[in-house]
C-alpha cells in the first residue's frame, strides 16, 4: 500500500486510476473494481494503437507515455488534432455511440495503456453516474479547445499558427516558474507542421525568430517561453 497526495491509503497498481479526471472522485473499492474490469498492454514508438473507421470496442487510459490524435487529409498529409498523455484517454466517443472511430491514435514513445472493453464501461458508468457528468465535461471542453483552434488557425499567419500550437502543447503538458513555462518534450518539426498546417520548413523559421525576438529558448528538445503572459497575449 501507499499514501496517495489525498492522504489515503491505496494499492500501488491502481494509483494511476485517481489521476484520469472521469475517476477521480471514486473511492478506491471501486477503483479496485474498475482496475480488476481491464487490463494493461505496452505499445512501442510508432505503434498504430487505433485506425479511423475502425469500431469502437474499448476506452484506452494512458498510463505512461504519449500517443497523436490525427486523420490522414484528401492531399495524403497527416493532420494531428492534439497529442495527449499521461493519465489522459481516448475512444470514449465510440465506446458510447457504438460508431466507428473518428480518427487515427499512434504512440510517438513507448506508451503503457489500460483498456477497457465497452461492456465494462457502459456497466460502470450506469453504476456510477458521477463519471458521466465528468466524461461531459471533459468532452464539451475537448470541443471548445477544437472549435478555438480551428478559427485561430483558419485565420492566422504562419508565426500564429506555430504560436498557438505551442500555447496549447505548453497549456497540455508545461510547467511553470517564475513567468517561464518550460515545454519538457517539444515534438518534432514535422508533427508541429501537422498541427499548424504548415511545412516543417515553415516552423523551423517560425522557431528562429521567436528565438531572436526573446520570446522563447531551444535546447534540445527542450523549449522555454520566457515571458508567458507575453506570449499568450500574442498568440491564444
Amino acid at each position: 500500500m501507499i499514501i496517495n497526495i489525498w492522504g489515503i491509503e491505496m494499492n500501488d497498481e491502481i494509483e494511476f486510476l485517481r489521476y484520469v479526471p472521469i475517476f477521480s472522485d471514486l473511492n478506491e473499492d471501486t477503483l479496485e473494481m474498475i482496475y480488476k474490469a481491464g487490463i494493461q498492454k505496452s505499445f512501442k514508438k510508432d505503434t498504430i494503437v487505433l485506425l479511423e473507421h475502425e469500431t469502437g470496442s474499448a476506452l484506452f487510459i494512458i498510463i505512461s507515455g504519449k500517443v497523436k490524435v490525427s486523420r490522414i487529409g484528401d492531399d495524403g498529409n497527416e493532420v494531428i488534432f492534439s497529442l495527449l498523455g499521461e493519465s489522459e484517454f481516448f475512444g470514449e466517443m465510440s465506446i458510447i455511440d457504438g460508431l466507428a472511430r473518428s480518427a487515427n491514435i499512434i504512440t510517438m514513445e513507448e506508451t503503457d495503456l489500460f483498456i477497457i472493453e465497452r461492456d465494462n464501461f457502459l456497466t460502470l458508468i450506469h453504476k456510477h453516474p458521477e463519471i458521466s457528468i465528468a466524461l461531459i465535461q471533459i468532452l464539451i471542453q475537448r470541443i471548445r479547445t477544437a472549435d478555438m483552434k480551428i478559427k485561430a488557425l483558419s485565420i492566422m499567419d504562419a508565426p500564429g499558427k506555430v504560436g498557438t500550437i505551442i500555447m496549447q502543447i505548453a497549456e497540455e503538458t508545461g510547467k511553470i516558474k517564475n513567468g517561464v513555462v518550460e515545454i519538457e518534450k517539444l515534438p518534432f518539426q514535422h508533427d508541429l507542421a501537422n498541427m499548424a498546417g504548415t511545412s516543417r520548413e515553415t516552423v523551423s523559421r517560425t522557431l528562429h525568430s521567436f528565438m531572436k525576438k526573446g520570446l522563447i529558448e531551444l535546447d534540445g528538445s527542450k523549449l522555454r517561453i520566457l515571458n508567458y503572459e507575453k506570449f499568450k497575449e500574442l498568440y491564444k
